[in-house]
């Protein structure tokens, strides 16, 4: 492994680290590593080539059984099959 050491990175940048390992629950180097090698056009070596990504994961576990019922109400006519496109 090589290792590099970085100076002169400001306050923001600081805590936009710090905010990344808090919701990734990795270490301030592990996150580092993670925006190094997004800005290098680098894939994440924790995702697979079937992995979606998760620019999504911070919306899991926010909805309630409202919202949820919502969803399921605008979704309902998809679950209706046209059995004349089926002929």
């Amino acid at each position: 492994m090589n290792q590099l050491t970085v100076r002169g990175f400001d306050d923001e940048l600081a805590e936009r680290i710090q905010r990344l390992a808090k919701r990734d629950g990795t270490s301030l180097n592990q996150a580092a590593l993670k925006l190094l090698r997004k800005g290098a056009g680098l894939a994440d070596p924790g995702q697979g080539p079937d992995t979606i990504g998760s620019s999504l994961d911070h919306l899991i576990g926010t909805w309630g059984e409202y919202e949820a019922a919502e969803l399921d109400a605008a979704l309902e006519e998809f679950e209706v099959i046209d059995e004349a496109a089926w002929q």
